[in-house]
């Protein structure tokens, strides 16, 4: 097969956009979805139905309560912040299905998705600046 076409492929089965997980939360697929950031950031402002479990104490005796069957879709800050990608690599080191939201929550806020926390914000309907 093209490594072109490989690499395309690959990158689909590890990470998800904004408009990907609006879809699939709206749908009630199987996912949960997990702030890697700090404590502190997560009570600021995060994903409505995410879960705050940051990557450094990710481990067998934080994620016992998981389901091993669900997806997860783990984000940070955005594109200049690798905690996500930590709690990707972690995750899956504890046998578990991930994915990588792209853009973090930064992106999300972006494409107009409503947060919650002290710093919440309501959704927005943006329009396609294309």
């Amino acid at each position: 097969m093209n490594t072109q076409i490989t690499y395309y492929q690959n990158k689909l089965v590890y990470e998800m956009d904004s408009w990907d997980l609006s879809e699939a939360l709206n749908a009630n697929q199987n996912i949960v979805v997990i702030d890697t950031r700090s404590v502190e950031a997560y009570a600021n402002q995060h994903i409505p139905t995410a879960i705050s479990l940051p990557h450094k104490t990710m481990s067998e005796e934080t994620t016992t309560s998981l389901d091993k069957e669900k997806l997860y879709i783990c984000y940070c800050d955005g594109i200049g912040c690798n905690a996500s990608t930590k709690g990707a690599l972690n995750m899956a080191k504890l046998g578990f299905k991930v994915k990588e939201l792209i853009g973090g929550i930064e992106w999300w806020c972006r494409d107009g998705y409503a947060t919650e926390g002290k710093c919440a914000t309501p959704a927005k309907n943006i329009e396609c600046g294309c």
